[in-house]
């Protein structure tokens, strides 16, 4: 791959001592030329620097194979981006006197369970923000991955039945279904739903004008991105582009993990909110420096993943996560940062508060090699660093990734047992429950046998047998991720029990299959 350089002009405008640099010079044709030499759909960029927006335009097209280019007020999905929001949606209630950081969160909300009674009394309102709480990685994600029937009441009713993998408060695991929880607190404490919290108290409040908080509004938009991702392939982000469907998004239920929509005109806007420490640049305060403070605070140490000698400058000495924040050091400086994602579509919102600068990359595909390598440009552009070429070397991280999983799933393919299925398909039909879950329904028609999510809507398809009493599902919808579906039977060859795991050893971790115990239920008719 040929490298387009991002800063091959910018150094020039550095200026000695603490002062700050432009955006570099030649960053319009670079990111447009990196976009089509990748083959990604849109892209869209926020820099702030010094209480000033110096950058905020767009680059390709909305939707692919429309003619709608991309501008400074194009909305993109922002995924877990949003967490740092529903945080400042809070530190607002801090401020106001209404909850404590430190307070149980069943103080406010009585009715609310953890699976571990001790856990319930103690369980806090940060606890709900720092992935401390002895949930797995991605537990739970399924009651809104893709999508949901659910209300979020009925998601927070739920994580009663989440049983925990670590001890409380003993090991970092990142989940988004405790950020649904304090979306539930802020209604239950303000009486107004997390999306109008959001939209009056926090986005057009701190100046976000285009921002939105709810699918509809973002539905009524014009002026939106579609989401984008290469589904053709072996496995997910092989094979040419493809538009999804923009309403196959996050499950409501759990918008407060990351249900926003913001342009880079809005990204600019929250970017001076923070740097600014809560201040407004109109006068007046979103939130207090205090509670600006609290939310920048380190509580969970990350463990530090081995990168390889070829990205090692991006490998941090410390990382932790704070109030929807990750705090983490590179070349010597700490960085507040976070990335985000939902189907089709990948955001990172990142500061450097010693040198009063940030900037936001939003991208309507799932592209993110080029997305890794425009941080770390732009993150060197700003601490006076050469070009490190790092584009190539993400991209050759992320092409080799997806090529070891495609060659892990050849091999998987071509090494069945031919055995089974023990059982005529029909004996396997029927409905199975899990505790936080639901119901699976597994029919038999003379077809074959069919799976639905019945909380999922459109989650849906058919069961291939595989080997002995395992099958792999075949879901009417490719942009799914297919599992292995195995029975579990007695000694009488009764079914007693459903266990998944996702097929490919590279997908998402908010598939979390693996968490599912279904066990059968008589189906009530």
């Amino acid at each position: 791959m040929s490298h387009v350089r991002l800063l091959a002009l910018s150094f020039l405008l550095l200026v000695s001592g603490p002062a700050l640099a432009d955006p570099p010079t030649d960053i319009g044709e670079s990111v447009e030329a990196l976009r089509q030499e990748i083959g990604a759909v849109g892209v869209s960029i926020a820099i702030v620097e010094d209480g000033e927006t110096t950058l905020a335009r767009g680059w390709g097209e909305r939707k692919l194979g429309e003619p709608t280019p991309v501008d400074a007020e194009t909305l993109f999905q922002t995924g877990s981006t949003g967490k740092a929001m529903t945080a400042a949606a809070l530190a607002i209630l801090v401020d106001e006197g209404k909850i404590a950081w430190d307070d149980p969160v069943i103080e406010h909300m009585p009715w609310f369970r953890m699976y571990d009674p001790w856990v319930t009394r103690e369980i806090t309102i940060r606890d709900l923000l720092v992935h401390r709480s002895g949930l797995g990685l991605g537990q739970g994600d399924l009651l809104f991955v893709p999508r949901s029937s659910l209300t979020r009441r009925e998601t927070v009713e739920r994580v009663a039945f989440l049983e925990p993998k670590t001890s409380f408060r003993s090991a970092y695991a990142y989940d988004n279904i405790l950020y649904a929880v304090a979306g539930q607190l802020i209604e239950e404490v303000t009486g107004q739903t997390w999306e109008v919290f959001m939209r009056d108290r926090v986005l057009r409040a701190g100046g976000m004008k285009n921002a939105t908080s709810d699918s509809t509004d973002r539905f009524r938009t014009p002026n939106r991105s579609w989401p984008h991702a290469r589904l053709s392939g072996a496995l997910r982000g092989l094979g040419p582009q493809q538009v999804l469907d923009e309403r196959d998004e996050l499950g409501r239920n759990a918008a407060p993990a990351g249900g926003l929509a913001l342009s880079a005109e809005d990204m600019a806007a929250w970017l001076k909110i923070q740097l600014a420490q809560g201040a407004l640049p109109g006068g007046g305060r979103l939130f207090s420096a205090e509670q600006a403070r609290e939310m920048w605070t380190p509580v969970t140490p990350i463990p530090i993943t081995e990168l390889p000698e070829s990205l090692k400058p991006a490998q941090p000495t410390y990382q932790a996560y704070a109030l929807g924040w990750q705090v983490q050091d590179y070349r010597g400086h700490r960085i507040i940062q976070h990335g985000g994602g939902v189907f089709g579509s990948i955001t990172r919102v990142v500061m450097i508060p010693d040198r009063n600068v940030g900037f936001a990359i939003m991208m309507n595909s799932e592209d993110s090699g080029m997305m890794l390598g425009l941080t770390y440009d732009l993150l060197d552009h700003y601490l006076d660093q050469p070009d490190f070429d790092w584009t190539t070397k993400w991209q050759d991280w992320f092409e080799a990734r997806l090529q070891g999983g495609k060659e892990y799933l050849e091999q998987a393919k071509a090494s069945p047992v031919d055995v089974g299925p023990s059982l005529d398909l029909a004996r396997y039909a029927g409905r199975y429950r899990d505790a936080w879950y639901g119901d699976v329904v597994i029919g038999a028609t003379p077809e074959g046998l069919t799976i639905d999510f019945t909380t999922t809507p459109d989650m849906a398809g058919r069961l291939k047998h595989w080997q002995y009493d395992s099958f792999v599902t075949e879901f009417d919808d490719p942009a799914i991720e297919p599992a292995y579906v195995t029975f579990a039977l007695d000694a009488d060859g009764k079914v007693t029990g459903v266990t998944m795991k996702p097929v490919s050893v590279i997908a998402d971790f908010s598939w979390d299959y693996q968490d599912l115990d279904l066990k059968p239920v008589e189906d009530k008719k």
